[in-house]
């Protein structure tokens, strides 16, 4: 019983750091998205 809940604790953190990944990569982008805006319109 321990194995079991000692397992799904690891999928579940393995998911939810998946996650976070997929959301930080996302909010780089953005930020580059508005840095290459700035300089644009810099220009």
């Amino acid at each position: 019983m321990v194995r079991k809940f000692v397992a799904s604790a690891l999928a579940v953190l393995l998911v939810a750091g998946l996650a976070a990944c997929n959301t930080l990569q996302g909010l780089g982008k953005d930020i580059e998205k508005g840095g290459e805006a700035i300089q644009k319109s810099v220009k």
